[in-house]
């Protein structure tokens, strides 16, 4: 196990290993309280929540509550996306009208209309990297990143032949223009914290 900033690492050796036994490993070890755990390329990441973590975490979702129903929004719930051993746990999702869960019981990556992930310095290579990839891959529409160490938030959209065709960069305090897109809606960031 390897300690990270503000993040533990742990790497998984074993590449016959599917993603289903790696979560089930995963629930007989000992998670400390107050941390999230995700699968990113097969790599295992233990993340503390701190407080500006579930600060804009929670602006965003009452945001989004006002306009959606509780069920389609969710956060820290294992979805698996396509790559190799993928198994995340979006920080929030919009789940599309209608969807159902898989025969496993989990929300299929098909069906995720939106996903906002709040960085941390540890693993901010995840989430502009191989996560942001893979959320294209899957045809995510709308993909926010909001950096609360640049005081900024990375917009995706319009994701076409595994990358996001459209970026756009929004200060905190001002507003993400998501009206046009599946989100339809103007998102405030002016309450958002700062680390």
């Amino acid at each position: 196990m390897t300690v990270l900033d503000d993040r533990t690492a742990m790497a998984e050796s074993d590449e016959t290993s599917t993603l289903d036994e790696l979560f089930e490993r995963l629930e007989r070890m000992p998670v400390p309280a107050g941390y999230k755990v995700e699968i990113v390329e097969g790599t295992v990441f233990m993340a503390p929540q701190r407080d500006t973590h579930w600060e804009i975490i929670a602006d965003i979702y009452d945001q989004l509550r006002a306009k959606y129903p509780r069920t389609r929004l969710k956060s820290d719930i294992r979805i698996d996306f396509p790559g190799k051993l993928n198994g995340f746990a979006p920080d929030l999702a919009l789940i599309a009208e209608g969807a159902e869960k898989s025969s496993r019981g989990r929300w299929r990556c098909e069906d995720v209309e939106f996903v906002a992930e709040v960085i941390s310095k540890g693993t901010a290579v995840n989430d502009y990297g191989p996560k942001k990839t893979a959320y294209a891959v899957a045809q995510v529409p709308v993909y926010v990143v909001a950096d609360p160490y640049q005081g900024r938030c990375h917009v995706y959209t319009d994701p076409k032949d595994g990358e996001y065709v459209r970026a756009l960069e929004v200060r905190f305090g001002g507003d993400i223009d998501l009206t046009g897109t599946t989100v339809d809606l103007v998102l405030k960031t002016h309450d958002f914290p700062r680390d």
